[in-house]
């Protein structure tokens, strides 16, 4: 019986893994960009007195 995390029957030749990682990190980078952006348009949203206000 073969457990599920045998990894025999891939194997990836350097230039797949190559582009694997380019395409790993690009997902990455989009990722880290829309953080900011949605960071960056909620803090445009809110405006720059949102700490003046009375809680």
């Amino acid at each position: 019986m073969r457990l599920p995390d045998d990894r025999d029957g891939l194997v990836l030749s350097p230039a797949q893994q190559r582009s694997r990682r380019a395409r790993n990190m690009a997902i990455g980078v989009a990722i880290a960009l829309l953080v900011v952006l949605v960071y960056a348009l909620t803090i445009a949203k809110l405006g720059g007195h949102v700490g003046d206000r009375a809680l």
